[in-house]
């Protein structure tokens, strides 16, 4: 390795997701980068073993591993399938050697404005699932998502209804992914990162900028490192604030960059990284 990537960096594999897994940590080795967060889905079309295998070989440390959720279904079979393919999920975690499972807890069943409701099926979901991860050196770590996510994709929003969730279980079991895209202009985040600090319930912490206008569809709107409106070295100041001193994982969705050379984004990644949050 070259030692060129800060150490804390770790490079989310959507971010270059045009990369296969065998050019992502051939380009991770060429510029210094130590860590990466990976995928399910083409970590388990690549093969979850060999992966696993290959970035244990490589000296790679897997950071994440998104994701699981999609724990609000109302139906019995539909909650049981997952049910099942969390436990998948963990144990896919396990194998590949990260201790943190990024959870995107589910949005709105069909038809159904409870949101409350909802929430509480996150919160019976955790207590079937939080001792099975455990169990494995794995923490389910909830995600709050932006607002704008919570019909489709993830009725918790804010880091204080994520904590909410969390506190009721262990800490081994169950903390939360702090995502700056996700809560950077909730004014209450910070003392609840303090929050998140004081109970040892940061699991992951993740950076991308905020630009606009956004894309349509939204979902692919996250913004390059120093792009948008962010201060993303105040957030990181914030989490370190609160104690935590692992890996800074960068995760961009974003269709411009996923145009370009893979290599070429990571190299940018890594001198953005540096430039406004190391």
């Amino acid at each position: 390795m070259s030692g060129r990537a800060p150490e804390r960096f770790s490079i989310n594999q959507m971010t270059v997701k045009q990369l296969s897994i065998p050019e992502l940590v051939k380009a991770c080795l060429e510029l210094g980068v130590r860590n990466a967060g990976l995928w399910r889905e083409p970590v388990q079309s690549y093969g979850v073993e060999v992966a696993a295998k290959l970035f244990r070989d490589s000296g790679l440390t897997v950071t994440t591993l998104c994701r699981g959720g999609f724990l609000t279904a109302i139906d019995p079979a539909e909650r049981a399938l997952a049910l099942a393919d969390n436990r998948r999920a963990v144990d896919e975690a396990a194998i590949l050697g990260t201790d943190t499972l990024v959870l995107v807890s589910g949005g709105l069943p069909a038809g159904s404005r409870d949101l409350r409701g909802a929430r509480e099926r996150i919160a019976d979901a955790l207590g079937e699932l939080g001792p099975y991860a455990a169990e494995r050196g794995v923490r389910l770590a909830i995600e709050p998502l932006h607002p704008m996510y919570a019909s489709d994709r993830c009725v918790v929003s804010t880091l204080a209804q994520a904590l909410d969730l969390a506190e009721r279980f262990p800490a081994r079991q169950v903390g939360v992914t702090v995502d700056t895209y996700h809560i950077w202009w909730d004014d209450r985040a910070p003392e609840q990162i303090a929050r998140a600090g004081a109970g040892g319930r940061i699991c992951a912490f993740q950076l991308a900028d905020w630009t606009t206008p956004l894309p349509e569809g939204v979902l692919n709107g996250r913004g390059q490192l120093g792009d948008g409106s962010i201060d993303l070295r105040e957030w990181k100041g914030y989490v370190e604030a609160a104690a935590y001193t692992g890996p800074i994982e960068v995760e961009l969705f974003n269709e411009v960059l996923w145009a370009r050379d893979g290599r070429e984004v990571l190299a940018e990644t890594v001198g953005r990284f540096a430039e406004h949050a190391a």
